[in-house]
């Protein structure tokens, strides 16, 4: 088969089910504002994905072997936001009666997967380690957009869901401070273990 879809599916589905600074922040904003509320901003992170696969299915790798300084510059300033999100998460409190301004939204949400380097990761070993060679740019992408996609759609809502009732059990309680605090650091774990570890998570 051109692309191992199967096999693709299965690590597409570890990777993006499991901790990362996506899942993180989506626990975090499930966990401030409420499930409901924050499916905008859901949206916006499964779609955001879309952003980086196609433009690398279509060579834009190629470009980063021409610039590789400008790809390292991104890497870390991509890492620097998902921290700054990360230092959010760690001052919010969780009572929604107090809550100041709305959840995120769409566009909130669709920036955080381009300027997650675990992304990169992932999608980067998708089509170097799935994709047989002589395989069209078209199919190799469209294969590993609808695989990323289906997990997504299923997981995601997930973390989100999961930080909804984890803030009913402990909000305004001594836990909430370090349950927040502990999404944060989990945060900024993943983001370091990526930078310098090789890990690939969502």
């Amino acid at each position: 088969m051109p692309v191992a879809t199967t096999s693709f599916l299965i690590f597409a589905a570890s990777q993006v089910g499991t901790p990362g600074p996506a899942n993180m922040v989506l626990m975090g904003t499930g966990a401030r504002y409420g499930f409901r509320a924050a499916l905008p901003f859901v949206a916006g992170v499964v779609l955001g994905k879309q952003l980086i696969i196609w433009p690398v299915g279509f060579g834009l790798m190629q470009v980063a072997d021409q610039a590789p300084l400008a790809f390292e510059v991104l890497k870390y300033a991509s890492a620097a936001y998902i921290c700054w999100l990360a230092w959010k998460i760690a001052n919010l409190r969780l009572s929604r009666a107090t809550a100041d301004g709305k959840a995120p939204g769409f566009l909130s949400g669709l920036i955080v997967h381009p300027l997650n380097p675990k992304a990169w990761a992932m999608i980067i070993a998708g089509f170097t380690g799935f994709v047989a060679a002589g395989t069209s740019s078209f199919e190799a992408t469209l294969t590993i957009a609808l695989c990323l996609l289906f997990c997504q759609i299923v997981l995601h809502p997930i973390w989100t869901f999961a930080g909804d009732r984890i803030a009913h059990v402990v909000e305004g309680r001594p836990a909430e401070k370090y349950l927040m605090w502990t999404l944060a650091s989990l945060t900024v774990a993943s983001v370091l273990f990526v930078l310098f570890g090789g890990g690939t998570h969502s």
